[in-house]
This record gives structure tokens, C-alpha cells and sequence, in this order.
């Protein structure tokens, strides 16, 4: 039940990104899965990345992605009952 939940997540997100969705997709997947991102490039070198590297420029430069859908539909994911856990990350970097 959980994967084909998880599977209409990210066709209704696929479908949000407008331009450029196949880069911008697999570039959210390296992002999500990338342990320690230290450039764009190091983006590139992630698995779920299949493109060259310049493609993660043209991804964000073309993408013009449905924000308020975006928005609505990870608003959606959040459970109703019990408290939310939210998390940041506040390290400083120069």
C-alpha cells in the first residue's frame, strides 16, 4: 500500500515540475539521496542522476515548476493526527 502511494507522490510531482521535468525529477532524487553536497557537480556524480553534469543547469534554468500545486500536494502528505516532526538544518558555513 505504501509504494503505490508513494508512486502516485511522484507522478502527481512529475506532472507539477513543467519544463525540463525528466532533469529536475532525477536532480530532487540525487539532492534526496546525496549524503554531502558540496557543489552542483557533486549532484552529478549521484546514481539517480543519469544526465551530465550541465544538465543540472539547464534543469534549473528551464524548470518552471507549478508551486502552489507543489506546495498543496506535500501539504497533503502531512498526517493529521499527532505532531508533526519537522527538521532543519542550521549549520553554519561561510
Amino acid at each position: 500500500m505504501k509504494n503505490a502511494r508513494l508512486e502516485e507522490f511522484r507522478q502527481v510531482a512529475y506532472k507539477y515540475l513543467g519544463r525540463a521535468k525528466d532533469a529536475t525529477f532525477e536532480l530532487t532524487d540525487a539532492i534526496l539521496l546525496t549524503r554531502n553536497i558540496y557543489s552542483l557537480a557533486d549532484l552529478s556524480l549521484s546514481p539517480v542522476f543519469r544526465r551530465k553534469w550541465p544538465s543540472i543547469y539547464e534543469a534549473l534554468q528551464d524548470s518552471r515548476p507549478q508551486r502552489q500545486k507543489l506546495m498543496q500536494l506535500y501539504i497533503k502528505q502531512i498526517p493529521a493526527e499527532g505532531r508533526p516532526l519537522l527538521a532543519g538544518d542550521h549549520t553554519n558555513s561561510p
